[in-house]
Order: C-alpha cells, then structure tokens, then sequence
C-alpha cells in the first residue's frame, strides 16, 4: 500500500513537471511570435512602400526635379546666353557703325552734329543718338582718320607679303615712301572740299592727343613696311622727316586745283628726295625743324580756307 501511494505521488511530480515545461514552452513561443510581430511592423515602411499613384509620381518630379539634374549646371541656360552675347552690341560697337554710316553725309553737311545724327537715322535710330559723342565733330573726323589708317595698313601688308613670295619686285625707299604718302592722301579726296575744316577742329587742343597718336603710327607703318629696322637717332628723325612731309603735303593738297592733284605728287617726290638726299644727322635735324614750321604755317593758311581764302578753284 505504502509501495502504491508512493507511485502515485511520482506520477504527480511527473505530470506536474511536465505542464510546467509546457507552459514555459508556450510563453517562449509566445514571446518570440511577439517579437516576429513586432519586427514585421517595424521593418516594412523601410521595405515595402506603397507605390505612389501615377498623378503622385508626376506631380512630384514636376515640383521637386532629381536631385542629379539639378545639380548639373542649366547648359541649355548658358548656350542661351552665349548666343545673346554674341549678339549683344557693345556701345562702342554702336557708336563706329554710326560715325561709319554718319561719313555719307559729310559732303552735305560738313564734319558735325548734324552728319552724325543723319547717320544715326539711317540705322533706324533717333537723331538725339549723336548726344553719344561728347566730341561730337572731332569724334567724327578721328573715326574717319583710324579707319583709313587701317584700311592703309592692310594694303601695305599685303604688298609686303606679295614682295616676299616673290611676285612682285621691291620698290626702292624713296619711291616706296613717296606712293605709300600719295596712296593715303589720296583717300582725302572724297572729302577734300571740306578737309580744312577738319583739320582746323583737330588743331583745337583736347583733339591733339588722339591726332598726333594717329599720325605717328602712319608714319611708322610706312617706315616699317619700307624695311627700315633702325634702332638709333636715325629712328626719330626718319618718323619727324616723314611726319612733316606728310603734314605739308597735305596743305599742298588742300589747295591744289590742278588736275587729279598734279602739282602736289610733284610737291610730294620733291620733298621724299630732300629727305633720301640728307647726307647726315645734322640735316636731317635742319630738315626736320623746318617741316615742323611749315606745319605751323599750314595750320594758319588752313584757318584761311576756313574764311573762304586759298580755296580750292
């Protein structure tokens, strides 16, 4: 009897033991579907996102561009302003195409305000864009004078370039120097009825500067292209012999009335001789301070023509 109570009690024990494990199982089991649980809620908005609808897409990256474009510089945005920057037109760029177009109009209205603005019509601007030019008629005439210095220039670098390819022969110095003065002045005689005036205004002090600035690189433009390559005394007094040449020879000009200017080309050769003639730097120095006076007393019988003296008949 006593053998039996005490099978019973193991028994007891055993099953006791047993829902013990089963129900420490089940918390266990329960506690790790609750963590799975709480995993899945808390990993799914980082992995599976709801797809936005197509009006929400669209939307979106028209508000909001990818972050890669707009990042990239606007390329199209800079072809743009390129084009307009070359299209774009400086005022200096306006103010040459008007002096340029105001050069017609010169015969009819001399070197002034009123050409200018004449000029300015014709670009379909209003006259009241000649009050551009603070100088007005001087900014005229030295428009004038640069542009045909550099018309000047180029032909005498295309002679040059046709005497090295050996197709044509070089010119001696003296006849190089006497057609090159010729060539230049001969670009006046569109305007020679009313070149005094214009040289009157550039004898005004403030005109000076930008006149003498002109008329030195012309002088070694032609110096140079007749091959002197002088690096001494002989630099200076060749430019103020030329300089003097080209000065009286002009005044020559302004009141020559023979035929095509016959008795100023032989004024011209006369005075290219005297020059190729001098036989050392003292007269050359003589030769030079004499052009400058006659310079002096050109610009005086040039305020002549201005009163109607000297004209041209």
């Amino acid at each position: 009897m006593a053998a039996l109570l005490r099978v019973l009690r193991v028994g007891q024990a055993v099953r006791g033991l047993r829902a013990a494990q089963r129900s420490q199982y089940d918390e266990v089991k329960r506690t790790f579907q609750t963590a799975a649980v709480l995993r899945r809620v808390t990993d799914d908005p980082k992995q599976e996102q709801v797809p936005p609808s197509s009006s929400s897409f669209h939307q979106h990256y028209q508000s909001t561009p990818p972050e890669s474009e707009s990042s990239r510089p606007n390329t199209s945005y800079a072809d743009q302003g390129g084009e307009q920057a070359e299209d774009y037109e400086t005022e200096e760029q306006l103010q040459i195409r008007i002096l340029t177009a105001a050069l017609e109009f010169v015969p009819k209205h001399g070197w002034s305000v009123e050409a200018i603005a004449e000029g300015a019509q014709t670009l379909g601007l209003s006259p009241a864009a000649a009050g551009m030019f603070s100088n007005g008629a001087g900014d005229l005439i030295l428009h004038f004078i640069a542009r045909c210095n550099s018309n000047f220039s180029e032909n005498l670098a295309e002679q040059h370039k046709l005497v090295q390819l050996g197709q044509t022969e070089p010119k001696k110095t003296d006849e190089f120097l006497r057609d090159a003065v010729e060539a230049r002045l001969r670009m006046l005689i569109p305007y020679i009825e009313i070149w005094p005036q214009a040289m009157s205004i550039l004898l005004l002090p403030h005109n000076i500067p930008e006149s003498l600035k002109h008329l030195s690189t012309l002088v070694d433009d032609i110096w140079y292209y007749a091959g002197d390559r002088s690096t001494d005394l002989n630099w200076y007094t060749r430019r103020a012999a030329l300089t003097g040449i080209y000065n009286t020879t002009e005044l020559v000009m302004v009141q020559d009335s023979s035929p095509d200017f016959e008795e100023t080309w032989k004024f011209l050769e006369n005075r290219v001789k005297d020059v190729m003639n001098m036989a050392n730097t003292a007269k050359q120095v003589k030769s030079t301070g004499e052009a400058v006076v006659q310079g002096i007393m050109g610009a005086a019988i040039t305020l002549k023509n201005l009163t109607g003296v000297n004209q041209r008949r």
